[in-house]
């Protein structure tokens, strides 16, 4: 028997409703609440400067080293850490690329380890990993070591690099690369209930959205 085809309150029950940017005040952060509340979603994703938000009923999740991962670790673990301490309960982390390019896995894996022991095990922790800017090896060597490094999730994009963001070859790789160990964050340029659905066929089990409501309104309820 196939899997029934997803309506809109599950996909609901995947959205990261997120706002990050660089210009958002605190009361865009009230009203992405508001509107996250109404759609049923899972999860907000914010800016770590913008806690902690009162946000009853919704998973709170934060960046770390975002967007362009080209902080030193100690530095992502203590933004996480803090984060953490100010309401969050999942972050999102981005790792140096470049080390990722270079291949050098030892370093990112390095870097994940870092932010992972510098939060209590109850915080989940989801590896960005920009994809759009790796080789197909490389993102599966990336994806096994955030997996070695105790991550919950590998997330494809910040959505703020111009190589582009989520690809639905991009998340059936990292899908199959951890095989259901860890969870896959699509993220980065959907913004269609069409492109959504493409990236769950594909494997995701998160969806991280800007244009949430846009994207609901597409499916059948």
């Amino acid at each position: 028997m196939s899997d029934p085809e997803p309506t809109r309150a599950s996909v609901a029950a995947m959205i990261d409703h997120t706002l990050l940017k660089p210009e958002a005040t605190s009361a865009d952060v009230n009203a992405l609440v508001a509107e996250a509340r109404d759609l049923g979603v899972y999860a907000i994703c914010v800016s770590p400067s913008m806690l902690p938000v009162d946000a009853p009923g919704l998973v709170v999740a934060a960046v770390a080293g975002f967007p362009s991962g080209k902080h030193h670790r100690a530095v992502k673990a203590d933004e996480a850490h803090r984060a953490a301490e100010f309401g969050a309960q999942e972050i999102d982390m981005v790792i140096d690329v470049g080390s990722a390019v270079a291949g050098d896995v030892e370093a990112v894996y390095a870097e994940i380890a870092t932010v992972r022991a510098a939060l209590d095990s109850s915080i989940v922790l989801k590896v960005i990993i920009e994809s759009a800017v790796l080789t197909d090896d490389a993102i599966v060597a990336v994806c096994l070591a955030a997996e070695r490094a105790g991550a919950d999730f590998v997330k494809t994009s910040t959505g703020f690099h111009p190589a582009g963001g989520a690809t639905t070859h991009a998340v059936r790789l990292m899908a199959d690369t951890v095989g259901g160990r860890l969870g896959v964050k699509a993220s980065g340029g959907i913004r269609t209930a069409d492109a959504a659905l493409a990236m769950i066929a594909a494997g995701a089990t998160r969806i991280g959205l800007s244009a949430s409501r846009s994207v609901l309104d597409g499916l059948p309820s």
